[in-house]
């Protein structure tokens, strides 16, 4: 009876522990995987589905004036089982109107009247629509939009790009960046229904993949640059323009296609008193577009996919004076190789990069908006790696950044690490990784800090929202790296998006495709870096030499579990490094004791996480 009762309780036991590691899932979740949209394998589940719009976009611009007007129509697809009598448009520039709920202050330049919505038709009827609104509306459809069923929206707009440039607005008088000038269709999806929520300007986006017909029409001798590629440069520039422009599609070296000396001249574009540039991009996020009618224009191209030979187009418009930004092109080029083929070694999947001095520093599909910062060209490079970056997550991969920003920035972070190896050495790369990365986290003992990763982008504010979206996320993923090895982690990764490529993965999806991938259950890895309050602290305890062995007692103070190395000093002098991955913690997410190897008399023992800087250093060290 007493070695039954044992047994029962040995079984409980283990199972609470196996309970206990058991990824946390919010309700909503949990229902999309008993709907069998998604899988616990990492796939897209049997009944995976997700809605599509296709836009044909009509915008114009004449700077000075700020004035944008547009129209489209969109064939919007419900793929969904369910049956929609609403849809949510996004009217994102709102975001400008006095009255916007926004996450940080912002000066009067910032602030304009917001869209107005001219016209609205649904199906062919008109709809009277409230411009009283922030940055989505909820409209009440004439007919209910059934499964498998389309219906086609018209609207005109009109709003004014505002005098302080973001990540849109006006760059200076006759330059203007134009992303999300038109309203779109809200996401829809299997886990939250419509997205609605507002944009407060501090995190991003969630857009669904769709395909764009654009007309940018502007004064003659603006150029226009924007997503996708450009279907007729016969038509808005002359043919020695078109041809150089061209020329760079297959160039190595960087083109000029337009000089300064060419853009004042008004040599460039065709002399009409206006024109219209025509764009086209398929199953993408987003389109964005910007003019100028005296940036100078670089380009030039570089393979991205060497089993075929694909090359894609990289330009740069910038003021002839940005000293930076004449490296640009060059930038790109090394960038969109090396992302190609080493990490995440996913070839480029876009026809075009085109790079635009701004003020933003940010992503938009096929583009980056950047500020100038000089002669500084080994910053100025970083942060259009960390832009480009962002091709993959969230443009590859269609990552709610609104909810789930580390799936984006953290991965982001971590590819502008890695190239930053390959570009300047480990050292300088380690070095800033930790100084502009790690530091302000770790030694910032505010509660703020040690919010769980998986916590709501939305809802943690200032330098908590940064460090779990970028350093905190961006560490777990070289903690995983270095717990599965380069050759497992790549295959985890290209796993992964493999998956989710040109669909809408969650956090869920990643864990679980990693799981699959390695052929190991990873969820106690999962929950330690992104269901908890850790940080990183480890505190060595205690040291013992017995013969030709030593006993290294190391606490988890911190509780993360992160690599590290441990240093140990010879009585000669000499030192010996033994690394230690995640994987020493998975017994005991607390406290490990080593059993090292050493063939001298040891005198001292250090504990060194490089970039996994610890909170408290003065404890990681033991003399004899």
């Amino acid at each position: 009876m007493n070695k039954i009762i044992y047994s029962l309780l040995l079984l409980l036991g283990v199972n609470t522990i196996a309970s206990a590691q058991e990824l946390y899932m919010p309700r909503n979740i949990k229902q999309a995987y008993v709907n069998g949209t998604r899988d616990k394998s990492g796939a897209p589940g049997k009944h995976y589905w997700q809605n599509k719009g296709v836009y044909n976009i009509q915008l114009a611009v004449n700077p000075p004036n700020r004035k944008v007007t547009g129209s489209e129509t969109i064939s919007y697809v419900n793929n969904s089982p369910n049956t929609l009598k609403t849809i949510v448009l996004r009217l994102i520039v709102n975001l400008h109107k006095y009255q916007a709920p926004r996450s940080g202050y912002v000066s009067k330049n910032f602030l304009t009247d917001g869209i107005t919505i001219d016209t609205l038709v649904i199906n062919g009827e008109a709809l009277k629509f409230n411009n009283d609104v922030g940055t989505l509306s909820h409209v009440v459809l004439p007919k209910p939009l059934q499964p498998k069923d389309s219906l086609q929206l018209q609207i005109s707009w009109h709003y004014d790009l505002s005098v302080q440039s973001g990540r849109e607005g006006m760059l200076d008088s006759t330059s203007v960046f134009m992303a999300y000038a038109y309203p779109r269709v809200s996401v829809y999806d299997d886990y939250n229904g419509w997205d609605a929520l507002d944009h407060t300007d501090r995190v991003e986006f969630y857009s669904d993949f769709n395909d764009y017909n654009v007309s940018v029409t502007v004064p003659k001798n603006f150029v226009v640059w924007g997503t996708g590629d450009l279907q007729n440069a016969s038509e808005v520039l002359q043919p020695d323009f078109a041809k150089r422009l061209q020329q760079s599609y297959t160039a190595d070296s960087v083109m000029h296609i337009a000089t300064l000396d060419e853009m004042q001249r008004n040599v460039v574009t065709r002399q009409n008193n206006t024109n219209t540039w025509k764009f086209k991009a398929t199953h993408i996020a987003d389109v964005t577009f910007a003019a100028s009618s005296h940036y100078v224009w670089d380009a030039a191209s570089v393979i991205v996919d060497s089993s075929i030979m694909r090359r894609a187009s990289v330009q740069a418009a910038f003021n002839d004076t940005s000293t930076d930004f004449h490296h640009s092109v060059a930038f790109s080029q090394n960038a969109l190789g090396w992302f190609s083929h080493q990490w995440p070694g996913v070839p480029y999947p876009f026809p075009v990069m085109t790079a635009v001095q701004g003020f933003a520093d940010m992503e938009y599909p096929m583009m980056v908006n950047d500020g100038s910062v000089g002669d500084d060209l080994g910053f100025a490079q970083l942060v259009q790696d960390h832009e480009i970056a962002h091709t993959y997550f969230p443009f590859y991969m269609g990552i709610n950044e609104s909810r789930y920003a580390f799936m984006d920035e953290g991965w982001a972070t971590t590819f502008e690490y890695l190239i930053g190896i390959a570009e300047k050495g480990k050292e300088t790369a380690d070095n800033f990784y930790k100084k502009f990365r790690v530091t302000k986290y770790i030694f910032d003992p505010s509660t703020e800090e040690d919010q769980p990763i998986i916590s709501m982008s939305n809802q943690v504010s200032g330098m908590g929202y940064s460090n779990n979206s970028y350093g905190k996320a961006s560490l777990s993923y070289l903690a995983v790296k270095d717990l599965l090895g380069d050759k497992r982690f790549r295959k985890c990764l290209h796993a992964y998006m493999d998956n989710w490529h040109g669909k809408h993965p969650i956090p869920w999806d990643y864990f679980y495709s990693f799981n699959t991938a390695a052929g190991e259950n990873l969820d106690w890895f999962w929950n330690n870096w992104f269901f908890s309050n850790n940080y990183i602290d480890l505190t060595l305890s205690e040291v013992k030499q017995t013969g030709k062995s030593i006993k290294v007692k190391i606490t988890n103070t911190g509780g993360f579990a992160v690599p590290f190395d441990v240093i140990v000093t010879f009585r000669d002098g000499s030192t010996a490094t033994h690394h230690q991955t995640p994987a020493v913690w998975k017994a005991n997410t607390k406290a490990t004791v080593l059993d090292l190897a050493v063939k001298k008399e040891v005198t001292a023992v250090r504990l060194d996480g490089n970039l996994f800087m610890d909170a408290n250093a003065k404890d990681n060290s033991w003399k004899k």
